[in-house]
């Protein structure tokens, strides 16, 4: 789940980037949850939720869609299934530069631009995409 996020958003499978990446998994009843007016708990189903939330960077469409590809790739061969569900969900969502924190502080996606971890074409795309 880790590299199908990350590998898009830095451009290279890059291992000692991965412990800036976290997954949460939160679970929520079925009765908790409804489409067409209809309580999931009603039915026997598969209902997964995955929120994905990254720091500005360069998403464009087509980067965006290749990383819900691959999350719903990914847990559907770690639940050991040819597809993915067919209520499984997917939302990505973008948080603004200056709108992400941790460890008492405001991190910036430019912070980590001189790591090594981006490829130079990732590194030129997201100082494209935030005008720098």
């Amino acid at each position: 789940m880790t590299d199908a996020v990350l590998v898009p958003e830095v451009g290279q499978p890059m291992p000692p980037a991965r412990v800036g990446f976290q997954v949460h998994f939160n679970e929520l009843n079925t009765d908790s949850m409804a489409i067409n007016g209809e309580l999931l708990s009603d039915e026997q189903a598969d209902v997964v939720t995955i929120d994905i939330a990254v720091m500005a960077a360069a998403w464009p469409a087509e980067v965006r869609t290749e990383v819900i590809r691959r999350v719903l790739a990914a847990l559907a061969e770690a639940c050991d299934m040819s597809a993915p569900g067919p209520l499984w969900w997917v939302n990505f969502r973008v948080i603004d530069e200056g709108s992400w924190g941790s460890r008492g502080d405001v991190l910036s996606i430019l912070d980590l631009l001189d790591t090594g971890v981006f490829t130079d074409e990732r590194k030129e795309a997201i100082k494209a995409a935030l005008n720098i």
